[in-house]
């Protein structure tokens, strides 16, 4: 099957927990759940990563997770350094690749915006041939948008929108914030250097 070479992957995590603590209107981001893994294992359920030593991570949007945040398409998620780059051009170096809690990273120099990524992508490695199916842009939540623009912990709650926040949030839309999609098929496991492409 011939393929395009989107790019490699330079980065996987795993979500511990939740990166949006306290309830609202009051919750806030905190990237600190965070953990970079060389390798994930995949299945219907989910991601879950595989650190050099110890046991396995379950991530939060894994189906099996005690305080799992699973729904409909969102067992794995992209991002893309090329994104990366815009964000840390408009915001600083605080936006240090993969702080907005994507499971992949993929280094390239395209921008995936307004629907540009295929529904269906797939990824060449170890294991052979992977397919994630249902691809579709993650909306920025109003959390992650205030940590972009620099406010930490719990807010105020608000009494009115704004706009900085509100600019924030369109500026991420579009794919910028990435991709989430399913992956449906035996447990395999990607690892940092497969290569993502698009059929």
């Amino acid at each position: 099957m011939a393929v395009e070479l989107i790019g490699t992957i330079v980065r996987l995590q795993v979500q511990q927990s939740s990166l949006k603590p306290g309830e609202r209107p009051r919750r806030w981001f905190d990237p600190a759940p965070l953990l970079a893994v060389p390798a994930l294992a995949v299945s219907e359920a989910g991601v879950v990563g595989l650190p050099p030593d110890g046991e396995p991570v379950i991530d939060v949007h894994n189906r099996d997770h005690p305080a799992s945040k699973h729904g409909e398409g969102n067992g794995i998620s992209v991002g893309f350094t090329s994104h990366y780059a815009r964000m840390r051009a408009r915001l600083g170096a605080q936006l240090v690749d993969g702080i907005a809690g994507e499971n992949v990273l993929v280094q390239t120099e395209r921008d995936f915006l307004r629907g540009d990524l295929p529904a269906i992508l797939v990824v060449e490695g170890g294991d052979g041939i992977i397919h994630f199916r249902g691809a579709r842009v993650i909306e920025p939540c109003v959390e992650f948008s205030r940590y972009a623009l620099g406010y930490r912990g719990s807010p105020a709650a608000p009494e009115e929108p704004d706009p900085t926040v509100t600019a924030m949030l369109t500026f991420l839309r579009q794919g910028m914030r990435g991709y989430c999609a399913t992956y449906a098929g035996g447990v395999t496991v990607l690892r940092v250097g497969d290569r993502l492409c698009a059929p």
